[in-house]
């Protein structure tokens, strides 16, 4: 465990240490009728204090459930760790800051130079990516307090056909990189937006809101975790890094008896099988490169697919929809109930400037699109090509990338030493 907590309080204390976390976020507002603005002395570092609270307990939480996943391998303490989580993060922080919205800060901090990045956004998004590449996902086994209010709920989770959560499994993907074309383009912080949870956690939602966050947990009981599964942009990323993880989570601390109890056990389907190289090495080999061959084919026809949709696409953008709308309808100018119409006549800015202004984010959004089709057809493309790969395998081993590091097949393992 000194390893991991040297990781873990290097990076926050590294972190904290940056100056630019001081800056005021925004500038205070300027009167023209000679008032005084007061001096706030307590609600800002009581904020500032919060920020780090938040950071620290984020580092224990990770700490501590890392430690019952790898070294204690208590499925017990990562499940006490996640209500834990759950109370904290979900219920009193009321759902933020999180790490799945903070891809959404940091990507507009990237594109937007007058933007200052909260530190907690940055440290909630570094902290549990550089723990996954050493541990595996036990962030999302113990500290994410999304997966923990579904993990509470799967009672009678049931495995779906692989086929199908391949299908599925492409959707976190679309996700991520539309909520980072989105943040680049300043138009909406997308995960916030439609986060099933939040107000499950505020106690505040719309009906629509917490109808769909309802649903999910509904569905929950049957099919485990189905918002980390198959909607979670950030787990995407955890993917990606619990991929490299040298230490990741072991079904068996010693050598596999070939029991199936571990697979049959884990509601995820992301225990693999034994399996043996079919076929000649040379012939798996050519299949591996016309599957590689025909890569940038999917990538160019992604690419040329998202172009095509920048226009709708653009349309969540409020400048361009106040533009198409005020364009095929002058009139809505006067209109009072139309609020953003408004806003523009107060504003003084002309109708050319407003087009002007709407043209370049539509060009934003098709340059985007190239980019976001051409990312998607690139996964299609290595997902096919992973299908097409076999890897001698002699025992039940976890997906490294997949996994969630919940411990349930530890559990039900009669290997104990």
């Amino acid at each position: 465990m000194n390893r991991i907590s040297k990781i873990l309080f290097t990076l926050s204390a590294f972190l904290i240490s940056l100056p630019v976390w001081a800056q005021q976020r925004f500038p205070k507002p300027e009167f023209e009728t000679g008032y005084t603005q007061p001096s706030t002395t307590q609600p800002l570092p009581r904020a500032l204090f919060l920020e780090y609270l938040d950071v620290f307990v984020l580092v224990a939480a990770l700490v501590i459930a890392t430690w019952f996943v790898v070294k204690k391998r208590s499925r017990l303490g990562v499940m006490w760790t996640s209500v834990f989580a759950l109370l904290y993060f979900g219920f009193f922080r009321e759902g933020c800051i999180c790490a799945i919205g903070a891809i959404q800060n940091v990507t507009l901090a990237i594109f937007d130079p007058t933007y200052v990045l909260p530190f907690t956004a940055l440290a909630f998004f570094v902290i549990p990516l550089v723990v996954t590449l050493f541990y595996g996902r036990t962030f999302c086994a113990g500290v994410c307090p999304l997966g923990a209010i579904q993990d509470l709920v799967a009672f009678r989770p049931i495995e779906i056909p692989k086929w199908l959560q391949k299908i599925l499994g492409m959707i976190p993907y679309l996700y991520l990189g539309l909520a980072i074309l989105y943040a680049a383009t300043r138009s909406e912080f997308l995960i916030c937006r439609y986060d099933p949870f939040i107000g499950i956690f505020r106690f505040d939602a719309e009906f629509q809101m917490l109808l769909l966050g309802g649903l999910f947990l509904l569905v929950g009981i049957f099919i485990a975790r189905p918002y980390c599964r198959f909607f979670c942009p950030y787990g995407v990323l955890l993917g990606w890094m619990s991929t490299f993880s040298k230490k990741h989570m072991t079904i068996t601390p010693s050598n596999c008896i070939q029991c199936k109890l571990c697979a049959n056990s884990c509601p995820y389907g992301v225990i693999e099988e034994p399996v043996e190289e079919q076929g000649s090495r040379r012939s798996n080999v050519q299949r591996l490169m016309t599957y590689l061959f025909f890569i940038p084919l999917w990538i160019g026809i992604g690419g040329l697919a998202g172009s095509m949709l920048h226009g709708p696409l653009s349309k969540f953008n409020t400048k361009v929809y106040l533009a198409e709308q005020l364009v095929e309808n002058p009139e809505l100018k006067q209109d009072p109930d139309y609020l953003d119409a408004r806003a523009f006549v107060q504003s003084g800015e002309s109708m050319d400037e407003l087009v002007k202004e709407a043209r370049e984010i539509r060009s934003q959004f098709y340059w985007g699109g190239w980019i976001l089709g051409g990312f998607m057809g690139l996964v299609v493309g290595l997902t096919l090509l992973k299908l097409a790969s076999h890897r001698n395998r002699h025992d039940y081993e976890p997906d490294k990338t997949n996994c969630l590091s919940c411990g349930r097949c530890m559990d039900y393992c009669p290997v104990k030493n």
